[in-house]
């Protein structure tokens, strides 16, 4: 290029150091006026690069100008040439080391071939990533030296990762539109695989044969909401569901899969209570009894041969408090990185922390936050996430204590991000609190008759348990009929199910 730039700082011949020891930040002026010079020549070149390239990507601010009005000027289907850019930018400083206005046809006249312009602006989305690099890892390091009572290591920690993830993944230029053969091939190969498996699983198992058949198994990528009521049983669903997961991949699963983790994610509840639940299950012991330790010398030696066990099954719990979605992040990367990664959840949702939230003035914008996310957690890493989520009291104020999507507490968020919304209910926990009274004017036939009544959808509903599929983006919605045993929270497939399954849309 003819053309050169006075603010541009000296670098020595290699582009390494100064001998004055100033490294220059990374960067081309060369490629962004070649890149400009093309873009002013012929406007298609903004084809191939503006879906990435945006104006802060230029080193000088003057380019930065000049590419911003050239943009503004195509989307508005004008030209962009130096005639048309020029009134935009001839009373700007930026462009007064440059020459002015009369800068735009030097560009113009440096212009060589504009072939290879979707290279320069690569090189110059490249550098500017770079110097985005540099710049946060100072800020790390002078945050480093901040002695600060209320942020420790980890945080600072989880905070760079969190700003380099976000780096990486704004203003990739890999992606873009699909043709619809190639997209077509990729269904080809889904429904091949899916031919082949003969009516298996395409996803992780539940464990629960009829909760499988409806939802196809647990898909990679998908954000699961498992909500209810407290005392439905959403913790010990989960619990059995990601104890299934985890012992299907030791004993099981296809090679692909096979050894991968379970990650399990338990705000409310410690990591011993929850392998108690589990031991507990296994063991058909009361916890109960484990925790008072009111148990017989028989069932004491039961529990450990069954803990010897169940040592192999690979399920990984983290029972930090108000966990942050980037510290999540950061541990199950770490866990996929160890062990492979089939499976996360997270119990629950509404105790996470949103961390440090952009104009979060309100706990919808807070959780809307978590849950996107747990989306991208999802995508990411290309497992399935089910998250727990509590229920507003609407529900208790309905006859039919069914929960609908609109029962989720900032419902907007939750059930837009989520690609399946599962909600648990359980009949008996609200007949056995509603036994009939008899009435002032009320005979002994009426009352027999109405408290027998009750006595009978007592017993229809005893230890069954419905798992409601209200959203599915990729299957049928309907209800599953579930078997539940309160003794030991244990969740498993009911036998000689008569009720109907609900509608299928």
């Amino acid at each position: 290029m003819s053309t050169s730039l006075s603010h541009a700082p000296e670098q020595a011949p290699d582009g390494g150091d100064r001998p004055d020891g100033f490294r220059a930040p990374p960067a081309s002026l060369e490629a962004e006026q070649a890149f400009l010079g093309a873009l002013l020549s012929n406007n298609k070149v903004l084809e191939r690069a503006g879906e990435f390239l945006r104006p802060e990507h230029f080193t000088h601010p003057g380019h930065a100008l000049i590419y911003d009005v050239c943009r503004r000027l195509i989307e508005r289907n004008q030209v962009a040439n130096p005639v048309t850019v020029k009134p935009y930018v001839e009373t700007d400083d930026a462009l007064s080391d440059l020459g002015g206005a009369r800068y735009l046809a030097t560009l113009m006249g440096s212009v060589v071939t504009i072939i290879n312009a979707g290279d320069y602006a690569r090189l110059i989305h490249d550098y500017y990533l770079r110097r985005e690099i540099i710049g946060l890892g100072t800020d790390m390091v002078n945050e480093a030296h901040e002695n600060d009572i209320e942020i420790n290591a980890t945080d600072l920690i989880e905070a760079g990762e969190q700003r380099l993830y976000d780096l990486a993944t704004h203003g990739q230029y890999e992606g873009g539109l699909t043709d619809f053969s190639t997209a077509l091939k990729g269904a080809l190969t889904m429904a091949e695989a899916a031919h082949r498996r003969e009516g298996r699983l395409a996803g992780v198992t539940t464990g629960l044969l009829d909760l499988d058949r409806k939802l196809g198994g647990l898909h990679p990528s998908d954000m699961l909401i498992l909500a209810g009521r407290p005392s439905m049983g959403k913790t010990a669903l989960a619990t059995n569901i990601a104890f299934n997961a985890a012992k299907y991949c030791i004993d099981e699963a296809d090679d692909e899969d096979r050894g991968k983790a379970v990650a399990f994610f338990s705000l409310e509840m410690s990591a011993e209570q929850l392998a108690t639940r589990i031991l507990a299950e296994q063991v058909e012991v009361s916890s109960h009894k484990i925790r008072t330790g009111e148990l017989s010398n028989e069932d004491f030696d039961r529990l450990l041969v069954k803990s010897a066990d169940l040592n192999r099954i690979p399920l990984h719990i983290d029972d930090t408090p108000a966990l942050t979605v980037s510290a999540m992040r950061t541990r199950c990367r770490r866990l996929a990185r160890q062990h492979g990664l089939a499976l996360v959840v997270v119990d629950y949702l509404q105790l996470m922390s949103p961390g440090k939230v952009a104009n979060a003035d309100s706990r919808v914008q807070e959780v809307s936050a978590i849950t996107r996310g747990l989306k991208a957690l999802a995508k990411e890493l290309n497992v399935p996430v089910i998250a727990l989520s509590q229920l507003s009291r609407a529900v208790e104020q309905r006859e039919d204590k069914r929960p609908q999507l609109a029962d989720l507490r900032e419902s907007g968020s939750i059930e837009q991000d989520a690609d399946v919304v599962m909600f648990v209910f359980r009949e008996q926990y609200y007949l056995e609190r509603a036994e009939p009274m008899r009435r002032a004017d009320e005979n002994d036939d009426k009352y027999t008759e109405r408290h027998q009544k009750w006595l009978e959808r007592c017993e229809k509903a005893h230890n069954v348990a419905e798992v409601i599929v209200a959203k599915q983006r990729h299957g049928p919605i309907g209800t599953v009929r579930l078997f539940f045993d309160g003794n030991y929270t244990r969740f498993g497939n009911l036998e000689n199910s008569d009720a109907p399954d609900g509608p299928d849309f």
